[in-house]
């Protein structure tokens, strides 16, 4: 009998807040937004937010703001951002392994980058950021950091800094979909200027977020207790993930997903897809993503498999 399918390939969290039922008035009554938004701005530590159904429907709409020009992205990058940007009529430049500094030399007036990087797993310091938007600011520029997987690494992360004074040309993206493990109940937050934020507003449907689900997202970003014990949980499982890996490359590991480099990477990925262990897979360079197992079996499954890949 062959065993299930081992799903690595996402970096969501495999131990998701656990939703409660919703209940009946959700199902009833428009949703209450204005909570939302205040949870919310509590746990970004920043008021000038608009809650999105989803972070693909914030990717999609944030290119339509700004009039057609050069981006300066750095690589590698997902391609829902490369698709949402050049459909809106900008041209893309992708700076592959790019530094900050080199993204701001290219002199376009939009810089996108993802903080941590989902495909390679390299991050931003915060002040690199803050640095990089101040001097975007000097000739008029944004700077679009997508933090999706920035939750357990709040450290990094500027989203309290968006559209303030100190960065009112920053937009940040965040996403309960990965820490939280809320995939299948889409909701994110674009954190910009409030001028910015109305004109977002305008781009998207009224009531996007069904009743259960904005209580849903309200509950979890109130659940502190949680949210504490999940990030230590994560920071653990992410540098046990890396350890597992590191004799089979170069690694990246962060709490909630590692990366490896190697040569071997095609070839490791198609042995783990017949172990029945599916991991994320990119070409250029040659990048293996690894999830974080769900159960001690799922440990014991990858290891083993590794194990027998490396005395082959």
């Amino acid at each position: 009998m062959s065993l299930a399918m081992l799903d690595l390939s996402t970096c969501c969290n495999p131990q998701p807040w656990p939703v409660p039922p919703p209940s009946p008035e959700g199902w009833r009554r428009l949703p209450d937004i204005g909570a939302l938004q205040s949870t919310a701005a509590r746990y970004y530590g920043n008021p000038n937010l608009l809650p999105v159904a989803g972070i693909l429907g914030a990717i999609r709409m944030l290119p339509y703001l700004f009039p057609p020009a050069v981006v300066a992205a750095i690589g590698p990058l997902e391609s829902c951002h490369t698709e949402a940007w050049q459909r809106a009529g900008h041209r893309l430049r992708t700076l592959q392994n790019a530094t900050l500094a080199r993204a701001i030399a290219a002199t376009t007036p939009l810089v996108l980058l993802a903080n941590p990087n989902p495909v390679d797993g390299s991050r931003q310091t915060r002040t690199v950021t803050v640095d990089a938007a101040k001097q975007l600011k000097k000739r008029g520029g944004w700077l679009i950091v997508d933090e999706s997987l920035a939750d357990p690494l709040p450290e990094s992360s500027v989203a309290a800094l968006a559209g303030t004074d100190e960065a009112p040309n920053l937009i940040v993206l965040r996403t309960l979909d990965t820490f939280f493990g809320l995939s299948g109940a889409p909701c994110s937050f674009a954190l910009a200027a409030p001028d910015l934020l109305t004109r977002l507003t305008d781009l998207l449907a009224p009531w996007s977020l069904p009743g259960p689900l904005a209580a849903t997202a309200y509950r979890a970003l109130e659940d502190s207790a949680w949210q504490v014990a999940a990030r230590t949980q994560l920071t653990l499982a992410g540098e046990h993930l890396g350890t597992l890996l590191a004799a089979h490359g170069e690694v990246s590991a962060t709490p909630l997903y590692a990366t490896l480099s190697s040569p071997q990477a095609a070839a490791l990925h198609a042995h783990l897809a017949r172990c029945n262990i599916l991991t994320r897979r990119f070409d250029q360079p040659e990048l293996l993503r690894f999830g974080l197992p769900d159960s001690a079996a799922a440990w014991q499954r990858l290891a083993a498999a590794l194990g027998e890949w490396k005395n082959r």
